[in-house]
């Protein structure tokens, strides 16, 4: 773990700063989401504000110094279940254990409420499902496109139980 990095819970007083991140993820690896930068850019402040309310999962943010340089966070998405989502870690900051930290974080808060994990990873990512195999989540075999426009696809992760 990196003693410089700290992980933070932001809530809707940190919107920009959420925005301006995950807008540059999504510009940066656009075949990592399910979403696009087009999408999320029109988003308007209050749909920005209520993805980092807390009310449906915890929203974080990595940070080394002042400097936000990772993310994720965790959505409540069915009954006994948080899906894992909007992971990411600036390019010149990967393979320093940012997104296990964030990991750690987000599987902590679901463990603490009773919830298992799931995520969705690209099948064009290669480096973030070994983070995730990793960590504990396993494959269920289940598929889907990444996105409704794209013939990029998608596999199921399940974080093992225990």
């Amino acid at each position: 773990m990196l003693r410089d990095i700290r992980i933070e819970q932001v809530g809707p007083d940190r919107w920009t700063t959420w925005r301006d991140l995950r807008l540059r993820a999504l510009r940066g690896d656009p075949d990592a989401f399910g979403s696009t930068y087009d999408r999320e850019a029109g988003f308007d402040e209050a749909t920005w504000r209520s993805r980092v309310d807390g009310t449906t999962g915890p929203a974080l943010l990595a940070y080394a110094a002042d400097q936000p340089v990772g993310m994720g966070a965790g959505r409540c998405d069915e009954p006994g279940w948080l899906m894992v989502v909007a992971m990411w870690t600036e390019p010149s900051w990967r393979g320093r254990g940012i997104g296990r930290q964030i990991l750690a974080h987000v599987t902590g808060w679901a463990g603490t409420r009773g919830l298992r994990c799931h995520l969705w990873v690209a099948d064009g990512n290669p480096a973030a499902r070994a983070l995730y195999e990793r960590y504990g989540f396993r494959s269920d075999g289940e598929t889907m496109r990444l996105r409704e426009d794209s013939e990029l696809t998608a596999h199921h992760l399940v974080l093992a139980a225990g």
